[in-house]
């Protein structure tokens, strides 16, 4: 069983421009081999220097679908990313600073979560709300942020 993590975005940017602006994070970055396009990310799947697979999806949840809760608004783009069954911490801080990149891209509201569990970012009205659990958020990939944050834990509606 792998590991994944979903970030859900209600943005008024098209899905193209999404992959687009994931795809130069991850060069910028050194994650993501130049060759990599914005399409492929879209049609394909893309793996990261550290293992991590990804794509970008447009995102059509369904009514009972609780980022909708969470975010108070209808997610429009969504970035899967899947860990290789090694060096997870590695590539948990992949994900953190691609998604990280990409927050401050593109606008909107946003969430992190991993399999509709552990939410480990939201934001909301250009606030950044952080799971406050140090496991999650030990000092490294808070560094990796670059701007501001609050810590508060947001959890998932219970059915």
């Amino acid at each position: 069983m792998s590991i994944s993590y979903s970030l859900a975005l209600a943005t008024p940017h098209p899905v193209g421009q999404v992959a687009d602006a994931l795809r130069d994070v991850g060069v910028a970055a050194g994650l993501l081999d130049p060759v990599v396009t914005g399409h492929r990310l879209l049609g394909e799947d893309a793996v990261t220097t550290g293992g991590t697979w990804l794509r970008v999806v447009e995102d059509k949840p369904k009514p009972w679908n609780p980022v909708l809760d969470v975010l108070g608004a209808t997610p429009t783009a969504r970035v899967a990313y899947r860990l290789a069954k090694t060096d997870i911490g590695r590539q948990q801080g992949e994900v953190v600073r691609l998604t990280a990149g990409l927050l401050a891209r593109v606008p909107g509201d946003a969430v992190l979560h991993h399999d509709f569990e552990t939410i480990w970012l939201v934001r909301r009205g250009g606030e950044l709300l952080l799971n406050d659990r140090d496991d999650l958020w030990p000092p490294d990939r808070l560094a990796l942020l670059g701007r501001p944050y609050r810590r508060e834990t947001t959890v998932f509606p219970e059915e």
